[in-house]
Formats: structure tokens, sequence, C-alpha cells
């Protein structure tokens, strides 16, 4: 019954198709292989020819991003992502799912086994031999760019203080790549939000199941974000506290995927965290609007390249971070302007598809080259992950600037791509 409702609410749009061909100059992957002929060929198209259980009509369905770029682009609001997904969905349905994608699709699981032993999951992660034997076993390509374990959890940061009161309160949903990778980028948002008088609660999470949904786990998706949602919509007790997130592809899951893909639009605990959740940059540039946020920022003179990633422009917030660091004194930004990094999450660790989403990227790695700049500013994790691999730059949040112009920086960390 449930994918019969999401077919039903995604091809309501499909015949709102004119054939314009935006969607098909716009796609990032199309362009960079002829596995997959195009979002209007494998969505709308494709889509009048997919019939009940029978077989997919095109298997190259599987090789879309799920970038979401041609949802965006197209004037007449066909969901071709959205369709684009749910065939992959039927897809994997048919044709079953490979134990990698079962694995990769698991952040949590990966997350809590690698922490306790993080430096020998490091140094493995660095040995050719046993990424080549990877490749050949499960299929993660052997250069696919793989991140470091911290060694240590966020959450435990978190638990371990107590945040100050404010004039405002906020749940902060910091997602698994914080808190397994970069949990320094967690305790900055922290100190951000705290910096400008807002007390931050951390309550216990886990993965939104954007991964699960992305490799066609569309059931095991649904647990993971409803789990999700009924742990946030717990601490929203009153009508001021707002969610903030600082992975922007997360965030978009609980606004509007969830949701719209996995057809969860009349789910209470869900429908309330979408319409209350705000990713980092956005809040803050709200709160500037609102003339709240302080601007005792600090001097910091260097030139930076900033990608605003293709999820993040998903969100239709315009690109928030380019205008919060704008307000730092003498610090130069660059702005890319490609639309993708190739990375689409687990999408680029998969051994037939690492030679697209690196072609993908090829824009946006020669824009960073001629850029100058020696700091790429990104606003999800995974896209800073796959810059450093590329470029080896390091790549950050757009929240370190901030949290360094605040003065309240104690050494900046890095991207955690593990490095050959």
């Amino acid at each position: 019954m449930t994918d019969l409702l999401e077919l039903a609410l995604l091809r309501g749009t499909l015949d709102h198709c004119v054939k314009c061909t935006i969607c098909e100059t716009a796609c990032p992957v199309s362009g960079a292989t002829p596995l997959f002929p195009g979002p209007k060929y494998a969505g709308p198209q494709a889509e009048r020819y997919r019939v009940g259980a029978e077989p997919v009509v095109d298997a190259s369905v599987d090789y879309c991003s799920g970038c979401g770029i041609c949802s965006q682009v197209c004037p007449q609001g066909v969901k071709i992502a959205e369709i684009n997904a749910q065939a992959r969905n039927r897809l994997k349905r048919q044709q079953g799912v490979p134990l990698r994608d079962r694995i990769i699709a698991r952040p949590t699981w990966l997350g809590r086994a690698g922490t306790p032993v993080a430096g020998l999951a490091n140094r493995t992660l660095g040995l050719r031999p046993l990424r080549t034997l990877g490749e050949k076993t499960l299929g993660i390509h052997r250069e696919a760019p793989v991140p470091r374990f911290a060694g240590r959890r966020f959450s435990r940061w978190a638990r371990a203080r107590t945040s100050p009161p404010g004039r405002r309160r906020v749940v902060y949903f910091h997602a698994c790549g914080t808190e397994y990778y970069e949990p320094w980028e967690g305790e900055r948002v922290v100190e951000v939000l705290e910096h400008n008088g807002i007390q931050v609660t951390v309550p216990r999470q886990d993965c939104c199941g954007l991964p699960l949904q992305s490799n066609g786990l569309f059931d095991e998706a649904r647990d993971a974000v409803l789990r999700l949602a009924r742990a946030l919509s717990a601490h929203l007790d009153d009508e001021d506290t707002v969610i903030v997130g600082s992975a922007t592809s997360c965030t978009l899951m609980l606004k509007r995927e969830a949701r719209e893909i996995l057809a969860l639009e009349d789910i209470p605990d869900l429908r309330r965290v979408a319409e209350r959740t705000y990713d980092i940059c956005e809040l803050l540039l709200e709160l500037h609007g609102q003339g709240q946020l302080r601007t005792d920022f600090q001097p910091v003179p260097e030139e930076i390249a900033y990608h605003a990633p293709c999820q993040q422009q998903g969100h239709w917030i315009g690109k928030p971070a380019l205008e919060l660091l704008a307000l730092i004194p003498e610090l130069r930004v660059h702005e890319l302007h490609a639309r993708c990094c190739g990375i689409a999450g687990t999408y680029g660790l998969k051994v037939e598809k690492y030679p697209v989403a690196m072609e993908v990227g090829r824009g946006l790695f020669e824009q960073i080259g001629s850029s100058g700049a020696d700091v790429v500013a990104c606003d999800s994790d995974t896209c800073r992950w796959q810059i450093t691999h590329a470029t080896q730059l390091p790549s950050v949040h757009p929240i370190d600037y901030l949290h360094r112009a605040y003065g309240l920086d104690r050494g900046m960390a890095t991207s955690a791509t593990a490095r050959e």
C-alpha cells in the first residue's frame, strides 16, 4: 500500500513534463558517462512504461546519483529525481541489494565498529593491498574517499557538558559524519550557537536513513527516519524551539525527502520535525536578519574557496554560508559554480561508479585548482571528503571560519578523508 501511495504521489507530476530537456542539460551524470541516458529518459519517459511488478524497463536508472539537480531545474515541477529513486527501489527489489550496498548504507554500524579500534582501522584503510582486496570482494573502489575514524564520538562530548541557558533553545541533529568522523565540527556548531546566546540540546539519535533510501532499501529507511523523528520531536516542547543540523543532505532528508520519496507525509512526528528543521547556516543567517547574530568577528586574513553542495541547493535557501562568510573581515572567498562534486553520499564509493563520480566532479576540482585557495569550505561532509581526495586540499565546514572569527578556535582540524 505504501509503495502504491509513493508511486501515485510522484506520478502526479509525470504528465507535466514537456520534454524541454533542461534536466538533461543540467544533469552532471549523463554528461560524464553513456551508462546513464539522462534524467528525462530514465525518469518521466521510462516511468510511463513501468508496470506493476514487471521488471524495470531500463536498469540504467541505477546510475542516477540522486543529486536532485534535475528536480531543482525543472520548470514544470516534475519530481524527476524522486521518480528515479522510486524506480531504483523497484529495481533493487527485483534484482536484490548487494552486500556492499547493505553495509555502506548503515553508517552507524560502521561507526560503532570502527571507533573503538580507530587507529587500527585507519591504518588498514591506508593499506593498498587491503583496499584492493576490498575492491575485489565487496566492490568498494580502492581509491574511494573513505573517511578516517576520529576515535571518539561527538555525542559523548555533548553529554559530558551542560549548555548554558540562553534566550532560546535549539535541538542539534548532528548526523553520522559528525558523530564518528568529524566530532570537532559538531563541537564548533555548539560553541557558535552558545556564543550567540542559544542553549543547545543534543538528544540521543541515530541515522536519518538517507543512505538506506539512496541504496533502494526503503523499508529500512522508513524505520530509521521515523525513529529519528520520534527522538527529535520529543524535545520540541515549545513553539520557539527548532532543530538545527550541520549535514545538508541529512537535514534535507528530514525537511522533504523522507516525506516525498518514502510516502511519510502524514506521520505527525516527521511532519513536525520537517517544519522545524534548519540548516545551521540557514538559521544563523536568519538570526543576522533579525539583528540577533553577534558580529564581533576578528579578522581572518585568508583566501578560501566555497562549494555549495547540490543537496544544500535543494533546500531552496540560497547560499547562506556565503553571506555569513562575507561578514568576516579580511576573509576572501571564491564562490565555485560547479554543480556537483560527484560523490553523492555512497555513490562514488562503488567500484563501477567511482570513475563516474570523479568525472562528474572534474569541473569543480579544476575550479578549485585555478582559484588559488588553500582551503575549501563546503556544507556537506561526504562532499568535503571527496574534495580533499581529489584536490589534496583541506576541506572544512563554513562554521569553522565563524568559529575562528569569534575567537573560539583551538586549532582547526581538517577533512577526515583517509589518505594513502
